[in-house]
């Protein structure tokens, strides 16, 4: 080998260890203790969100919890305050500018900052196009990307306030890859993705970390709160077995646990689940097939029977399929994550 190259390569390594150094330090800049730390979770008082609550708490943070429902939302602040957790806990509808600047103002003169905002307050309806209007787009809309950006434009100055911040935007593998009979969701979940990106690299040396979460399918108990068109019954069956299989989806303890670190760390996104993972990448790596595959999914799924407008809970939707011994996982969830209300 010429001296040429060995210098060359000399440098080339110089500068790699150089710069993974300076990565590091700037990753330990960022990373942020949670000890004494304030957040807000939005739909905090069941599902992931109320688990978020609990682990960030488990860490020392001091945490918000906003829902629409009293009722859920008290016996999630009871839960929460028997773990030892300082909690707030503020009815807020976050499709509303004046409920979401009040529940931030509310924060802030409880404790004085603002450290970790987590927009995690969704909705989700199920059913095939043709059983879905304007209202159900727009009410997706509304909550699935206005009410994170009305709550992170009210946060925005808090942070600016005092230096820094996070902003954790829970969006879905749904908002990478497009599932039949979930398109509200789905379109809503992209405009979020697009959102919380863009905000990241916008807020880049401000001091503010934003993070952009894609769960998979988690046990979560949440299929008894979505909303279900067209044959509910056999609609609120498959999804709620999907959102059960023990290989297919993710305990909602361990999603919450990477969330954390993610937060902690000031990671940009991350994807949860080999599945989510899988399906995340698979419409660049082979469109055609996913095309393919999405398109017998959406064949095998439930037909729209007699179309109509009227949408119906998950826990209205019960059948022989659901809650079975397929749904264990997710009733055992759905118990334990203050979904049974």
């Amino acid at each position: 080998m010429s001296v040429p190259m060995r210098v060359r390569l000399g440098v080339a390594l110089a500068a790699g260890l150089a710069g993974g150094l300076l990565a590091a330090r700037r990753v330990r800049r960022r990373r942020l203790d949670l000890h004494d730390a304030v957040a807000l979770v939005t739909g905090g008082s069941r599902g992931l969100g109320l688990e978020l609550a609990r682990e960030l708490g488990r860490r020392g943070a001091r945490v918000a919890i906003c829902a629409r429902d009293a009722d859920t939302l008290a016996r999630a602040r009871q839960d929460l305050e028997q773990r030892g957790v300082p909690v707030l806990a503020l009815e807020c509808d976050v499709t509303d500018r004046e409920s979401v600047a009040s529940t931030v103002r509310a924060v802030r003169e409880q404790w004085g900052r603002l450290d970790v905002l987590v927009n995690n307050a969704g909705i989700i309806q199920v059913g095939p196009l043709e059983t879905m209007t304007l209202d159900d787009f727009e009410q997706a809309m509304r909550v699935n990307f206005w009410g994170p950006l009305h709550m992170t434009l009210a946060a925005l100055p808090a942070m600016r306030g005092q230096g820094g911040g996070r902003i954790v935007n829970v969006v879905s593998i749904g908002g990478k890859i497009s599932v039949p009979h979930l398109g509200p969701y789905s379109a809503s979940k992209f405009a979020l993705a697009g959102l919380s990106e863009g905000l990241r690299a916008e807020l880049a040396g401000s001091g503010i970390e934003v993070t952009t979460v894609y769960p998979g399918l988690m046990r979560t108990g949440s299929p008894r709160h979505a909303l279900f068109k067209g044959q509910h019954r056999a609609e609120f069956a498959w999804f709620s077995i999907s959102a059960a299989l023990p290989l297919l989806t993710m305990s909602v303890q361990r999603a919450a646990r990477r969330i954390a670190n993610a937060v902690e760390r000031g990671e940009a996104s991350i994807v949860l689940s080999l599945p989510a993972r899988l399906a995340a990448r698979a419409p660049a790596l082979v469109p055609r097939t996913t095309a393919a595959v999405l398109a017998l999914v959406n064949h095998l799924l439930p037909g729209a029977g007699v179309a109509s407008a009227a949408q119906r809970r998950g826990r209205d939707s019960e059948s022989g399929w659901s809650p079975s011994v397929l749904t264990r996982l997710g009733d055992r969830a759905a118990r334990t994550q203050n979904q049974r209300g």
